[in-house]
């Protein structure tokens, strides 16, 4: 038999999907416990498709996430037990039957708490290696935001090009796929030879940014890499567009942020795929509050959020801080009242199930 068809007594009926098609719709007489004809097996997300029973596990880098993403499957989060030893080496079991599943393990490569970007990358491997090992059909890795991915090219001379390196261990470990969001550059799915699932945030932040009911909307680049972002999302908006300009000062002792284009007496939304220490954004906010804007609020899909970044927010004019949960929040940006996190498990969660079913994920896609 094919390795994506599924056998089931009764008679198997084509099913039309194009040009990508998924397992197909069993009817017919089943005997007791049948589900009634033409019941299709991607009906229950726990039915096998060509590559098993979807299964999702998760590490310790965001475990509620993972949670949500199996509410949304509507399936239950995979039993397994991830420890540390007091030398800090990582102990991974699964405590379920694998074999023949088609496994999706969540897991952002970010620090949280006390745990660092590479020991949660680590983890990743060595759950990638339990799952090879224990026979699964298929490893996916749904890291919702990829560690590295600011170190995308030799920008110095005898530097490493890391998020190139994480690419070849992923690989190396044994995974099949990635599913990760909004990288920091898209090129760097070329650094992978496995499929590369990309998506983007872009819905969950527009449809809560069109909410707000904001006139003289204006969307705004931190900088000038920034700008395709920015322009996107004001066109789906339909706002306009603004860059900031950086730049050294004569002397070279501080920075001259120029705004490019007509904020005074809008409301601005400064645009970024990260907010890592807040230092550029919060300069923004200044510069656009100098320049006459009536309001500011600032999005990003990754909150890292690190050093003095909560400080620098709440002391910024920034009004709101939007930014999604790929990456946990601690609790003093929990407490932050400018802080506004969005969940994209949903989007996380249909792009896994179409993953699974073999059908396409473009419409996720902006």
């Amino acid at each position: 038999m094919g390795r994506r068809q599924v056998v089931r007594r009764g008679s198997l009926d084509p099913v039309f999907e194009g040009s990508n098609p998924s397992a197909p719709a069993i009817s017919g007489n089943r005997g007791p416990g049948s589900r009634g004809p033409g019941f299709n097996v991607l009906d229950d997300p726990n039915m096998p498709t060509g590559f098993g029973e979807l299964k999702v596990f998760s590490g310790s880098a965001h475990p509620d996430l993972a949670r949500e993403i199996a509410d949304v499957l509507g399936v239950t989060p995979g039993q397994a037990r991830l420890r540390r030893f007091p030398d800090t080496e990582t102990s991974f079991q699964i405590d379920e039957n694998i074999r023949g599943t088609d496994v999706f393990i969540v897991q952002p490569t970010c620090a949280n708490g006390s745990v660092s970007v590479d020991q949660h990358l680590m983890e990743l491997m060595i759950m990638t290696d339990a799952f090879r090992r224990s026979s699964a059909a298929r490893i996916t890795a749904v890291v919702p935001y990829y560690g590295y991915a600011r170190q995308d090219r030799k920008d110095k001379p005898r530097v490493p090009i890391s998020a190139k390196l994480v690419a070849n261990v992923l690989s190396a470990a044994g995974i099949n796929r990635v599913l990760t969001m909004d990288l920091h550059k898209a090129q760097i799915q070329g650094f992978f030879d496995i499929p590369v699932d990309h998506l983007f945030a872009a819905p969950v932040i527009i449809e809560y940014l069109s909410r707000l009911d904001s006139p003289n909307l204006t969307m705004v680049a931190p900088d000038a890499g920034g700008a395709e972002r920015a322009r996107a999302y004001a066109k789906r908006l339909d706002a306009e567009l603004a860059v900031i300009d950086k730049r050294r000062s004569d002397d070279g002792t501080a920075e001259v942020m120029n705004v490019i284009g007509d904020v005074e007496g809008r409301t601005c939304i400064i645009q970024d795929d990260i907010v890592d220490t807040a230092g550029t954004i919060t300069k923004a906010a200044i510069a656009l509050q100098k320049n006459g804007a009536a309001r500011v609020l600032a999005c990003a899909v990754h909150g890292v959020l690190s050093g003095q970044a909560i400080e620098r927010i709440d002391k910024s004019p920034i009004d709101k801080m939007i930014v999604t949960n790929t990456i946990p929040q601690s609790k003093a940006a929990a407490a932050c009242s400018k802080i506004v996190v969005l969940s994209v498990a949903r989007l996380l969660g249909q792009a896994i199930k179409s993953i699974h079913e073999e059908t396409s994920v473009s419409s996720l896609f902006v």
